[in-house]
């Protein structure tokens, strides 16, 4: 390459730098969010309880070990991760088209030329020949109007909305851990009262089969002591059936084939963990997805930057520097040497609105990524605001329904003794006994339900927790994502 040559191109790389800084399209601007001041009940016992591994709270070391095996184990994690370096990948893929690429390529041929050509081969001159060809060669499309930054900026939007896609999947899995457990235990504290109660009517329905046989009780009692005892047999394959289900989901959190799930304490000596506390607007920075839908509306932003770049001439150099010669012996020698240096420009001046409409199409991507970005955030203040609200009107309802047994179970048994004592038929026993067995079960559900609501207010709100359940992922170990994804200087 000659000197003059090596100018020229050191002129144009300097042009192009110059005017690198012209990036067509609109920048990001972060969108208003008219977010509510306050939730709308303040839950008196609220603590800054969002960045800690509220699991653990339960004080239930099994429940602890299924989090952390789910964690550990859970398919949907690694489909979530391999989607994050898929993308990441990707942003490596576009980031490259804004520098240089060097290629090398080679050959040796065999060939016979004509002899009746235009040029005709003189006589007795020998029509065959070797070709031997190695070379380096160079090319860079200089990004004057910012395309491939547009396009980079979009890849990068994207890679971290798919990690937050990721984390959002950490949250799902450790919150349904926890409300399955809960519902474990729930139907586990169901078998035992329907198992109780079913023992409990074998018993009165051998004492009336007696005393029928004695003439004492009539056979309407004994049907109805029967139908008593049906009614608790009947429960029982159904309890039986949900707690295998359960168990079932539970395996299949941990990435297991279904297995018996270790138990731990009985649902109603599990501790309530705090409540945390947050105001709305905390949401916008504590939410996977509501981070996922910004970096989303960022990359579709980029996009119509990318389209619009596309009305633009695209620069480019390019060069290539070899050696070709007929002879193997001196194909690698000065006189064989041989190179080239170009630069080129092309762009549009008529495409029947191909460009318009990739325009038309990533400003209406952008519209519609905004209106999500919107959505979801109002979708978020709803359910923290349902959680909040849950979990006060659950406790609420538990006491409530703890009472309701216990005066039933007071009327059951004074409704025995009248019948005992022969001031009363079976029939308001029966029918004492039938609802504080119907009030027993409501109640459990009542109870793993206002665990639940707990649950799900730290699934709404989000926080700190997430990024310490994340690190106990074999993801989470790895190199932090804004390691991996930031973006390198384009200069």
């Amino acid at each position: 390459m000659t000197r003059r040559a090596r100018t020229a191109m050191a002129l144009a790389a300097t042009f192009a730098l110059a005017a690198a800084g012209c990036t067509v399209g609109p920048d990001y601007v972060k969108p208003t969010v008219d977010a509510p001041p306050a939730w709308r009940i303040d839950y008196a016992q609220a603590a800054d309880a969002a960045n800690t591994r509220w699991w653990e709270q339960f004080d239930d070391p099994v429940l602890t070990s299924l989090v952390e095996s789910a964690l550990q184990e859970n398919r949907d994690l690694v489909i979530a991760a391999a989607r994050v370096d898929a993308f990441l990948g990707g942003l490596v893929a576009t980031r490259s088209a804004f520098y240089p690429q060097v290629s090398y390529s080679g050959d040796a041929s065999r060939n016979r030329t004509t002899a009746v050509g235009v040029s005709p081969l003189p006589a007795g001159a020998d029509p065959y020949y070797n070709l031997y060809n190695v070379a380096l060669g160079a090319g860079w499309q200089i990004d004057l109007f910012g395309r491939v930054r547009r396009q980079t900026e979009g890849a990068q939007a994207r890679v971290y909305a798919t990690e937050q896609g990721r984390r959002g999947v950490v949250l799902s899995v450790v919150t349904a851990m926890a409300t399955s457990y809960l519902a474990l235990r729930a139907f586990d504290r169901q078998l035992e009262i329907s198992q109780r109660t079913l023992k409990n009517n074998a018993d009165t329905l051998r004492i009336f089969e007696l005393r029928h046989k004695g003439g004492v009780v009539s056979r309407l009692e004994v049907a109805q002591v029967q139908s008593q005892y049906q009614q608790a047999l009947a429960a029982i394959p159904q309890i039986e059936q949900q707690i295998a289900a359960q168990e079932n989901l539970i395996a299949v959190l941990q990435g297991r084939n279904p297995y018996p799930i270790p138990r731990g304490k009985p649902i109603d000596e599990l501790a309530i963990p705090r409540i945390p506390e947050g105001l709305p607007a905390s949401l916008l920075a504590r939410r996977p997805d509501i981070l996922q839908a910004e970096q989303n509306l960022i990359a579709a932003n980029a996009d119509i930057g990318a389209a619009k770049a596309l009305y633009y001439p695209q620069f480019s150099l390019t060069g290539n520097y070899g050696s070709v010669s007929a002879a193997f012996a001196n194909f690698l020698t000065g006189p064989a040497a041989a190179w080239t240096i170009a630069a080129g420009f092309a762009g549009p001046l008529f495409t029947a609105g191909a460009i318009a409409g990739q325009v038309q199409s990533a400003e209406a991507g952008a519209a519609e990524a905004l209106a999500t970005y919107q959505q979801t955030i109002l979708v978020a203040f709803r359910e923290t605001n349902d959680a909040l609200v849950g979990s006060v009107k659950k406790r609420e309802e538990a006491a409530a329904q703890v009472q309701r047994v216990a005066s039933l179970r007071e009327y059951a048994r004074l409704s025995r003794v009248r019948f005992n004592n022969g001031y009363a038929g079976y029939i308001e026993t029966l029918y004492a006994e039938n609802e504080l067995f119907a009030a027993e079960l409501a109640a459990v559900r009542t109870y793993a339900e206002q665990y639940t609501q707990v649950v799900n207010v730290y699934k709404a709100m989000g926080g700190g927790w997430i990024d310490l359940a994340d690190a106990a992922t074999p993801a989470g170990r790895a190199e932090p994502l804004p390691e991996r994804a930031r973006a390198q200087p384009l200069f």
